[in-house]
């Protein structure tokens, strides 16, 4: 996905800089203009914190107008928002594809959600889940922000509980629950302990939890 934004964006400065030499206005569609303004959120939210970013720089580092930005997001707090809900998205977009790969073994399914999570806690540059590091910053539990990161554990959850249930007939919620908080406390762990701390045995924990689960059917 990274990779994927990273040539968009190669094709945007192509095309400006094409328009450019042509004398040219640069028009951009009302999607494009919104990835600008999403991927730059996203550079700045993830190196700071959502809060000390302010619109000003924001919309300078866009390199958009100021009025075209506020056309798109109506205020710095529905831009946070659509921040988390187009990262949901494409978290779980990644894991409704592996699912489908690993149709008809659960088990394998369900861990690979937890080795995904491994993956991002062990990555370079790594500071914790832009969840709940940029929900906590917000107080109100109907700020944009509180509510895109609500929706998005619970649509995982619910994947969670779903592969589960195949597991545990009748018992998936507790599994689900028990991998939910396995998930999280990996994101937590590897934001402050790093890599090597807890984080490194939630995948043992997780295999541990559906083993006894599997037992009990």
């Amino acid at each position: 996905m990274t990779t994927a934004l990273s040539l968009a964006d190669d094709a945007l400065a192509a095309d400006a800089h094409a328009a450019a030499d042509a004398g040219a206005p640069v028009r951009r569609s009302r999607a494009e203009r919104q990835a600008i303004v999403l991927d730059t959120a996203e550079r700045l939210f993830a190196s700071r914190s959502s809060r000390s970013v302010g619109m000003d720089e924001l919309v300078r580092e866009t390199g958009l107008g100021k009025m075209t930005v506020y056309r798109l997001f109506k205020s710095k707090d529905d831009l946070v928002g659509a921040y988390l809900s187009r990262k949901a998205a494409t978290v779980l977009a990644f894991i409704d594809a592996e699912l489908v790969r690993l149709q008809g073994d659960p088990r394998a399914a369900l861990l690979s959600v937890v080795d995904a999570v491994e993956r991002d806690v062990t990555r370079t540059g790594f500071r914790g889940c832009p969840f709940n590091n940029v929900s906590s910053e917000y107080d109100d539990p109907q700020h944009p922000a509180r509510s895109a990161a609500a929706d998005y554990k619970f649509e995982l959850y619910s994947r969670l509980e779903r592969l589960s249930e195949q597991i545990v007939p009748g018992g998936g919620d507790d599994l689900a629950a028990q991998i939910h908080l396995i998930i999280d406390g990996m994101y937590l762990s590897g934001g402050l302990l790093g890599p090597d701390g807890p984080a490194a045995h939630g995948r043992q924990l997780a295999e541990r939890l559906i083993s006894i689960a599997e037992t009990r059917v």
